[in-house]
């Protein structure tokens, strides 16, 4: 196989010629391998390697899944891998080795995906961009001086590149589609709990983290959700049993929708003009397929949503970081985190029991109040973030003002809503801005919908294809 013909395919292409027996697993990892190497040096992507661990799958036979022999990686975030070390983009865990497989790398592995490497992310995932002083920052493919965003940029840029057709990424307070945004690609947060956390968590976060891939088609995107979605043994929760295969949604809508335009942030703020662009050229193509778009946002009360919902995730950052030793780690301190990092652990630790639960009812509360705007309508139409991606060193990681770094990245991001109320959301690659940057439009739907938000993905690709923009690191 031509390089060329392996960066005209997307993961189901790749996995249906080594079913034909067109291509062996064994040449698609030589030449993803091939292209890591090329292009890695530029964009810092991938932290860790695992080439002759994929080299002997791939010799001893991969399962016959739809992504038979498919290269993949692996973000430096939760998906433990027996062979590679998970470390979280941290000093904390340096000297950590995976001694399992999470089951969600079982799942993985068990669609016949390949497991190459490991990607960069920032420290904990905290940052919606990928600056660690551990990896040192990803760069974007589209333009090296700007962000990947994160926290799964290393995996997007990677994908963005052609390095890879699927890579791995979790997503917290919109760590999948935050980087799908910068980067160009289609990412999925799916339904709370659609995916598994397991064997080590049940939840993350108290609910808000769940993992999928990014990709550069919504038909890997979808496929991938059928290999991965299902409850784990001894789940606290799981997500509503879909109706039907996700992939089976990729033919596409077959109704009229009822479809919501953001043309503000959730704050009510107004949007970058590409964002505003992005979001209106979006509206008028859902109205050209039959849709009835009107304007409109759910009107939560922002002060007290920012509020909650940092009680709870910085809660879980210091969790993470005290419980350290007992997952191979080190002790936290400033010696081994980040000054922003430690900051935010030693303010996270002294909040009380009873304020983690008040945090948690709030957004409970207001999740049930976002529910009812959606009983008016079938999806939501954002922007995935409220400007382009900005350049690397906007979010200083140096700097132990984590307050002010967290309320940077939250005028930054449109994401974390739809983490607290678990509902799915995507964000697709439809508009570019006038200096060549991606700038993802975020689509949600109701809660346990992945089908709606896979076949308007789908539709959408088809009225305002994406597939012929590359960026200037590609192939």
């Amino acid at each position: 196989m031509q390089v060329s013909e392996y960066l005209a395919e997307d993961g189901v292409g790749l996995g249906r010629l080594v079913a034909r027996g067109e291509v062996t697993a064994l040449e698609l990892a030589e030449i993803a391998i091939g292209l890591i190497e090329k292009h890695n040096p530029a964009l810092n992507g991938v932290v860790q390697k695992a080439y002759d661990m994929a080299r002997k799958a791939a010799a001893a036979g991969l399962p016959a899944g739809p992504f038979a022999g498919v290269p993949l990686l692996l973000k430096d975030i939760n998906a433990l891998c027996v062979g590679l070390s998970t470390r979280q983009a941290s000093r904390l865990f340096d000297g950590a080795m995976d001694d399992h497989d999470s089951e969600l790398t079982t799942r993985f592995k068990a669609a016949g995906f390949n497991i190459l490497a490991k990607t960069n992310a920032p420290e904990f995932g905290i940052l919606p961009t990928t600056e660690s002083l551990y990896y040192g920052p990803a760069r974007n493919p589209w333009n090296t001086a700007h962000s990947t965003g994160g926290s799964s940029g290393g995996s997007a840029a990677m994908v963005a590149a052609g390095c890879v057709p699927v890579g791995h990424a979790n997503d917290g307070g919109g760590s999948i589609r935050i980087p799908a945004s910068a980067c160009g690609l289609v990412g999925l947060k799916p339904t709370r709990a659609r995916t598994p956390l397991g064997p080590d968590l049940g939840d993350a976060l108290g609910g808000l983290v769940c993992d999928h891939v990014v990709s550069r088609t919504v038909r890997d995107t979808a496929v991938a959700l059928d290999a991965l979605a299902g409850p784990d043994i001894g789940d606290p929760y799981w997500a509503p049993p879909p109706k039907r295969p996700f992939a089976q949604a990729l033919e596409g809508v077959k109704r009229p929708l009822r479809v919501a335009l953001g043309t503000t942030d959730f704050l009510g703020n107004p949007l970058h003009p590409e964002c505003l662009e992005a979001v209106q050229k979006t509206g008028k193509a859902l109205e050209a397929l039959g849709h009835h778009v009107e304007d409109g946002v759910p009107a939560a009360p922002a002060e007290l949503v920012s509020q909650a919902f940092m009680t709870l995730w910085t809660a879980g950052m210091a969790a993470l970081a005290q419980v350290a030793p007992m997952q191979g780690g080190g002790i936290a301190g400033p010696d081994t985190l980040e000054p922003m990092t430690w900051a935010l652990v030693e303010k996270a630790s002294r909040t009380t029991a009873a304020e983690y639960v008040i945090a948690q009812v709030t957004l409970q509360r207001i999740s049930r109040f976002i529910a009812q705007f959606f009983e008016g309508i079938d999806v939501l139409v954002t922007t995935t973030l409220t400007r382009p991606p900005v350049e690397i060193g906007f979010f200083d990681v140096t700097s132990p003002d984590f307050e002010g770094t967290l309320h940077k990245a939250a005028e930054y991001v449109n994401t974390p809503v739809f983490n607290f109320t678990g509902q799915p959301a995507i964000s697709l690659p439809l508009h570019q801005s006038a200096d060549g940057l991606p700038v993802g439009v975020q689509i949600v739907g109701r809660f346990g919908d992945e089908d709606t938000l896979i076949a308007l993905g789908a539709d959408l690709e088809r009225a305002l294809p994406w597939a012929g923009r590359k960026p200037p690191i590609w192939g």
